[in-house]
């Protein structure tokens, strides 16, 4: 977990100087909940607004695209992605039709089997990414890599917002030749659209390790959080108006 002792190694880790103001305890069912101290009212309406949104969205995806998260068809694939915290890229790709499931994660490293705070230590090697369990036949890889740029600034090296650190940067993890071939034709197609050159890395995927238990669905679970409310919520919103657009575009009035 981030704490005062992650906050000392990785002074940068922005959910560090947050989890600090945190402290973690069971409830009757053995799960954990966050609290935090000093909540300002300010920072009530900030939780009461991001609670309120996140129950909007998912019963608006639900009602406009009779998509549903836990549906499975019979055949479905895999994508790995990395763009910064994984907190936010799952929140981002939970809300994309046609992905069924999305775990978070470590790859791109050499550590075997690491924890959270060894990867916060920047010596793992390991990103924080997302790996995507999606159904072809609702949505292309392609298409989920035009959601991977939307989702992160892919031109910042080893930083997304105030994230800073190697085990923040952008990064695709192919399963094969095609899915390869697929990341390299539209990164180059999205370098038409940044000023600044983009430094996402394309490599194999080698291995992935699931994250920690409180770490899996972390937004869905904690949208009062502030990291949350201030980081993740923004993104969730961007999304929202593509697919907005998306919808009107296939289905004009």
């Amino acid at each position: 977990r981030c704490g005062p002792r992650i906050l000392n190694i990785t002074p940068n880790c922005r959910r560090a100087r947050i989890w600090t103001n945190l402290t973690m305890k069971k409830n009757e069912r053995g799960a954990l909940e966050l609290f935090k101290s000093n909540v300002t009212p300010t920072n009530n309406v900030m939780k009461l607004y991001a609670s309120l949104l996140a129950l909007a969205f998912g019963a608006m995806f639900s009602a406009t695209t009779g998509f549903s998260q836990t549906m499975k068809t019979n055949h479905t694939e895999r994508a790995t992605f990395g763009g910064g915290c994984f907190w936010c890229m799952e929140a981002v790709f939970q809300r994309i039709p046609g992905v069924v499931s999305v775990t978070s994660g470590y790859a791109g490293g050499h550590t075997v089997n690491p924890t959270y705070e060894q990867v916060c230590t920047g010596n793992t090697g390991h990103a924080e990414v997302i790996q995507l369990e999606f159904d072809p036949a609702k949505i292309s890889y392609e298409k989920l890599l035009e959601f991977f740029w939307d989702a992160h600034d892919p031109t910042t090296l080893n930083r997304q917002d105030n994230d800073r650190g190697t085990q923040y940067r952008s990064i695709i993890l192919y399963a094969d030749e095609a899915q390869k071939i697929a990341a390299e034709k539209s990164k180059a197609a999205e370098q038409q659209k940044f000023r600044n050159p983009i430094v996402t890395e394309i490599v194999p995927l080698k291995a992935f390790y699931k994250a920690e238990n409180y770490h899996q669905n972390y937004y869905n679970n904690n949208p009062n959080q502030p990291y949350c409310s201030i980081t993740i919520l923004p993104k969730i919103e961007k999304l929202e108006k593509k697919l907005q657009q998306m919808k009107s575009q296939t289905n004009p009035k």
